[in-house]
This record gives C-alpha cells, structure tokens and sequence, in this order.
C-alpha cells in the first residue's frame, strides 16, 4: 500500500455519504423543477443556491448545468477549459426545450467532506438518454470489478474505452481536462468555507495538486485517473469521484460518484443513488444490500 495516500476511516466515509447524499439530492431537486426555456447559467445559480441553504460554504467546483447537444460535450477540449481559458465548459446561454438533455453536475463540501456528482436527465422522454443510462450500468460493473481484480488504474480507464466501442458510444469524459475518467478526493481541514477561483475551490484544488506533484509523484501514482500512462499503476486506497461519460448523436449522460478503494477490495460508497435506483425500477439490478460502513 501506498504510504503516502490517505486512507479514510468508517466514520469519514459516513460523511462523505451525507455530503453526496445531499449533493444529489439537490440535483433531483433542481431536475424536477426545470421548465422549457430555463437557462444553463439560470440552472446553475438554482443549484448553488438550494446548496448554500442547506448549509454548504465551500465547494470542489460550484454548479455547472449542460443543456441540448452541450451534453455530449461537442467541441469541449480538455485542458483550454482550465482556469476558465474556454468559457465552452461553463454554464451558459443554452436554454432548455422539451425533450431536450441535461446533465447537472455539482461538487459540494462540507466541513473536511467533498463530494462530486452528476446526473442525467431530459426534459420529458429522450429515447436516447434511456439508452445511454441503461448502457452506464455495464460501465459501474466494469470499473469495480477490474479495481477489485487490481488491474492498474489506466487499464481500467482503457476497458472502459473498449465497452464503449462495443456499446456504439464515445467516451466523452475524455474532453476533461487530463481526460480522466476519475480523481482522487480527499479528506480536508475542518474548516467550514474557503475561496474559489474560476468557480473551482481552492482548498480542494490544493490538495489535489499537492498528492500530484508531492505524494503521488514521489511514490508511483496520479490523483488524476485515465487511460494515459501517468494511470499506470495499481488502484490507490482511498476515495475516487468516478464519472463514465457517454455520447451518441449529440446526446451525453453520464453519473458520478464515489469509489471507495481499500488495499484489497473496492466498492460504490453508497448504493441509494438515483441512476441505481432508476436501473432496480427497469429491472435491470437487483437492489443491492446496504454495505455499513460505519
């Protein structure tokens, strides 16, 4: 094991279950009042507000809401969105219309406790967002399972690739910045707020940017989890905000959430999420039993 990775005990994955709990339920809150004509940046301020009245004063990234052909993430490139060089990333002008895709995406923290999630959805039926939330279930399989099995973190990130090749879609979450297909997150100081810049907290970016140039350099492994070389290593105990990202014909959806990886085991921090409830209603999953943690 890494000795330089944090490990989080019980009682810290308790908290980062409430932090994503809460973080998703603003996303089902805000989804469900969504109306045609609503904007990106409108729907973005919705989130930040409802997260702010529920006691959240710091942030991984504030509010972002992708409406239309904007959720497959056409013409959005990796590193040019970083520090706000490509405003293409952030919530903008592009209002929603019936039928229309959405994806809401928020990373809130409580305290020492961050989570990063995301939710799909379109306003009324979208036959192709149905499939491609119903195609997501074999990319969770997947991604616990090879951890599980120890495959480095890169392989992993290539599997993906292939069991999108074999679904028809494309791996949109490689128009993140570095591509990745997760990040590290981790525990922080108790402070309850902190600055942002660029709509992105800075004391999470710190940290991040700490296990990446300090810690992870030093012992063999990347906070920043793709199919590149930089992700060749084995899995790193710790928490992973893990968001696969699919595209077909200008429609994206996608889910994030955390991955608990322990030194010889791996599992979903918390299995009463919308996309996994939504997968049990269509008889695709059994309800799993709850796994305590703490």
């Amino acid at each position: 094991m890494s000795q330089g990775a944090w490990v989080p005990t019980p009682e810290d994955l308790r908290h980062f279950r409430e932090t994503q709990q809460l973080a998703y339920r603003c996303c089902e809150t805000i989804a469900g009042e969504l109306r045609p004509g609503i904007s990106e940046r409108e729907t973005a301020a919705l989130m930040k507000t409802w997260l702010l009245d529920h006691g959240v004063r710091d942030w991984f990234h504030q509010p972002f809401a992708w409406f239309g052909p904007r959720t497959s993430f056409k013409g959005f490139d990796g590193l040019r969105h970083l520090g706000g060089f490509n405003l293409a990333f952030y919530p903008g002008k592009q209002r929603l219309e019936e039928g229309m895709p959405f994806i809401l995406d928020c990373a809130p923290t409580l305290g020492a406790y961050t989570a990063d999630v995301g939710y799909s959805g379109a306003l009324g039926h979208n036959l192709l967002v149905e499939r491609l939330m119903d195609d997501l279930l074999a990319h969770r399989n997947l991604i616990v399972e090879q951890v599980r099995r120890r495959l480095p973190l890169a392989e992993v990130s290539q599997s993906v690739d292939r069991l999108c090749q074999r679904q028809g879609t494309l791996p949109r979450h490689k128009a993140y910045p570095f591509e990745v297909l997760a990040h590290r997150v981790e525990k922080l100081g108790a402070r309850d707020s902190g600055p942002s810049l660029a709509r992105f907290g800075v004391r999470n970016i710190a940290t991040l940017m700490k296990n990446a140039l300090v810690t992870g350099r030093r012992e063999g492994w990347s906070p920043l989890w793709s199919s590149n070389d930089r992700s060749q290593h084995a899995p790193t105990p710790g928490l992973w905000a893990v968001e696969p990202h699919l595209g077909l014909r200008g429609v994206g959806a996608k889910f994030e959430e955390l991955l608990v990886v322990t030194a010889d085991d791996a599992y979903w921090l918390d299995d009463d999420l919308p996309h996994v409830r939504r997968w049990i209603a269509r008889g695709l999953v059994s309800a799993p039993a709850r796994r305590e943690v703490a």
